[in-house]
This record gives structure tokens, C-alpha cells and sequence, in this order.
């Protein structure tokens, strides 16, 4: 049995363990849907872009360690989608996370966001902020928030 509602799918992924479930919820809609799987990582600028001065030696290597942190985590994404018969295109971007995963979403007509969160609760929700949350309440397409499997429990 297959579905049209959905033709592309949007996964973002850090490549972490909480985002496994993200990844093969996405996947196994993608392959009920005979949809086209985007793996999008961002690169968080800023994460980072407070520490040290623009331009630097530095700057360029974070960019490089963030960048290949991003190929690692789509490729997984890419096994993954393959092992399935899923046509998966990868995607680095450099931003805010939840901006450019919204703005992503929405220039390139993706019909469902599939985003896994840490689930934390309290304090440590509001330190670290929450991309999933923030994709929630601004994106004007469908959103499927998979809480990852070690998720924070009434913390």
C-alpha cells in the first residue's frame, strides 16, 4: 500500500543518537509515500561564531570540523535511505538551525518535516534552546517531532 500525500520529505539530522528515530520514521514514510528524502545538517554559526574573531585559522577550522561532522551524519541518512530504496539528497547548510531548516522547507516545497528532539525539559530546555520547538512554531509545513529513544523522562 502507497501514499502521494507526501513527495518530499525533509530529515534534519546532527548525526546523534536522538535523531535515530527521526531518521527511520522519515524513512519508512518515504518509502510508504514513494516520496524523495532530503537528509539536511546545519552548520550551527552560532554555536561558535562568539568565541574567536571572523576570518581566522580558526573560524576555518570549526568550519571543517562541523562540515565533516555533516557529511558523516547524512551519509548515515544516505546508507540508510539506500538500504531502503529511497532516493535521498543531502544537504549542508550554514545558519541558525531552525531558521534554515524552516527556510529550506519551505523554498523547496517539502510536504513533511521529520525532526527528531533530545526532549529536555525545564532548565535545560530553556539553556540550550530547542531547534525541534522552534521548527514547530514557525514552519508553515506539516511537522513530525520523534523524540529520540534516550529522551529526558518527567525531568
Amino acid at each position: 500500500m502507497t501514499s502521494s500525500i507526501y513527495r518530499k520529505i525533509m530529515v534534519p539530522t546532527d548525526g546523534s543518537e536522538f535523531v535515530r528515530g527521526a531518521v527511520s520514521t522519515a524513512i519508512e514514510i518515504a518509502k510508504l509515500s514513494e516520496a524523495k528524502l532530503y537528509a539536511v545538517y546545519v552548520i550551527p554559526d552560532d554555536e561558535f561564531s562568539v568565541t574567536y574573531p571572523k576570518d581566522t585559522q580558526l573560524e576555518k577550522t570549526f568550519l571543517d570540523y562541523f562540515r565533516t561532522e555533516g557529511k558523516e551524519a547524512i551519509a548515515c541518512v544516505e546508507t540508510s535511505g539506500r538500504d531502503e530504496n529511497i532516493e535521498v539528497e543531502s544537504v549542508i547548510l550554514e545558519g541558525s538551525p531552525a531558521h534554515e531548516i524552516v527556510d529550506f522547507a519551505e523554498k523547496n516545497d517539502i510536504d513533511l518535516i521529520v525532526i527528531g528532539t533530545h526532549g529536555k525539559t525545564g532548565i535545560r530546555r530553556f539553556l540550550l534552546g530547542s531547534v525541534a520547538e522552534n521548527v514547530v512554531r514557525h514552519s508553515k509545513k506539516a511537522v513530525l517531532v520523534v523524540r529520540g529513544k534516550n529522551a529526558e523522562k518527567g525531568k
